[in-house]
């Protein structure tokens, strides 16, 4: 299949200088109080940025009490919480008594509301919008969420010129196995909803484009849509985690344990190493997800001694002195839309062996070690070739002269469309 090009200007109508834009920050807010992922990152890269930008921005954010809007001042207030610099406030009246929320969840929603520059229940999203927007905002939403019906019409007859949507993967539709129960329903009604709506979509590779068009274009026309790849910044190093000791290898696997990453993969290697004494070590950096009951528990059957550590809630510079530290990056997800462990692996010079996926091949080309998720040995051999040494394989991350993609670029190819 034919990879899909760049639209061109003319064909996507753009509007260069819109007269504001309206980020939406659901997602943030939902989550204040977790330390971010990948989704989270983007969504607080496209905050940070377009404050920066000379348009005037405004927020929205659905609360348990419907919507609530953000100027410049208020934006600035809840980026601090969010950033961490400054810390959420009390719980009000209104989220004392949304009992089904969790507290730091009604923390957040009541700073929302002290910022806010106005609230409305849910009915009356476009006339808030006409009250304080001018006519022909772009709205973006990059977060997977607040992408309701009523939401996408409310922006819609608020006064949105145009409507912009980044659609970061079609896993739950392709990967039904992988999701909690009812995602793949819920996510094929949103997505549905986004071809419906939407102006633009903004894709974050083009495999992503190319999965997320084949299953919009059963439905009817597909919206106009760009691929920008996300930015990938280079923290500087920190100490280690306390308990590692950079004299003996490791590997490090990033990201959730959920059954979609393939952990169960890994612990199977490790346990075909048995107890030799030169077996490396394994650090699963990340938080325990959902319906992986069965590598959970192997996990908590792990002897005090083990090589096979779980550290999560560490810093970017800690994950970065790990990465480079060790003999490298293990990838064995079974599915990616962009994929940014092995990105950002490869970014500090550090090898990376990951399962054979268009998305990582399209940014990292022939770096990486590639091995599909079927062929155990193949894997056990790259592992063990790998704990040897630095040896070939850091020598060819280090010098291949890759230069991760910038969120910078990224925004020069959205902006100038929404």
């Amino acid at each position: 299949m034919e990879e899909p090009a760049l639209p061109s200007p003319e064909h996507t109508s753009p509007q260069i200088h819109p007269p504001a834009r309206l980020l939406d920050l659901t997602r943030l807010i939902r989550r204040a109080g977790r330390r971010p992922t990948g989704i989270d990152r983007v969504e607080l890269a496209y905050l940070h940025h377009l404050l920066r930008t000379p348009v005037p921005l405004f927020a929205l954010a659905r609360s348990a009490y419907g919507y609530v809007l953000l100027d410049a001042t208020g934006i600035a207030d809840i980026a601090a919480r969010l950033d961490g610099t400054r810390d959420w406030g009390r719980a009000d009246l209104l989220s004392r008594l949304a009992r089904h929320l969790p507290p730091q969840i009604r923390r957040a929603e009541s700073d929302l509301r002290r910022a806010a520059c106005a609230r409305c229940r849910p009915m009356a999203l476009a006339r808030m919008l006409r009250r304080h927007l001018p006519d022909g905002f772009a709205y973006l939403n990059v977060g997977h969420s607040n992408l309701s019906a009523r939401t996408l019409r409310g922006v819609r007859r608020g006064g949105a010129g145009r409507i912009a949507v980044l659609v970061h993967d079609v896993i739950p539709l392709e990967f039904p196995q992988y999701q909690r129960p009812g995602t793949p329903d819920i996510f094929h009604a949103m997505l549905g909803r986004v071809r419906t709506h939407a102006d633009l979509i903004i894709y974050n590779s083009a495999d992503t484009c190319t999965r997320a068009e084949q299953q919009m274009s059963a439905w009817g026309p597909v919206p106009a849509g760009v691929i920008a790849h996300l930015g990938v910044p280079r923290p500087l190093p920190g100490k280690l985690p306390p308990g590692i000791d950079p004299a003996r290898a490791y590997f490090v696997v990033l990201g959730t344990i959920e059954p979609r990453k393939g952990h169960d993969l890994l612990l199977d290697l490790w346990d075909e190493m048995g107890e030799a004494a030169d077996r490396p070590g394994l650090i699963l950096c990340g938080a325990r997800g959902w319906a992986n009951e069965a590598v959970f528990n192997r996990l908590d059957r792990l002897p005090h001694d083990s090589p096979i550590r779980e550290m999560s809630g560490l810093s970017d510079e800690q994950i970065a002195a790990l990465l480079i530290q060790s003999r490298g990056l293990l990838f064995p997800s079974h599915a990616e839309g962009y994929g940014l462990p092995p990105i950002e692996a490869v970014a500090l010079g550090v090898p990376v062996i990951s399962n054979d996926l268009p998305s990582i091949r399209e940014i990292l080309g022939n770096i990486p070690v590639y091995v599909k998720d079927s062929e155990r040995y193949q894997w056990l051999s790259a592992v063990k070739a790998l704990s040897m040494g630095p040896g070939a394989p850091r020598e060819a991350a280090s010098n291949a002269g890759f230069v991760p993609p910038s969120w910078e670029d990224h925004f020069n190819i959205v902006l100038r469309l929404t």
